[in-house]
């Protein structure tokens, strides 16, 4: 009967920690502009629009425009 206790509570203890950690995804960094220089060239790849200025690309959003990697 002892026995039969002490395996239990050892069985309990395993239960009560775990291995799970939690992690939290910071949120990117976005940078949103108004209005592109109006030197700026409209490119498009795999069917969609960009806007290259400076080396950089960028997307049309509600908000403005937004940088991304292509």
């Amino acid at each position: 009967m002892r026995s039969t206790i002490v395996l239990l509570a050892i069985l309990f203890s395993f239960t009560l920690t775990s291995c799970v950690t939690t992690v939290r995804a910071t949120p990117a960094k976005v940078v949103v502009i108004k209005r592109l220089p109006k030197v700026h060239k409209v490119i498009y790849i795999r069917g969609h629009r960009y806007y290259k200025w400076n080396g950089v690309y960028h997307r049309k959003t509600a908000r403005g425009f937004v940088v991304v990697r292509v």
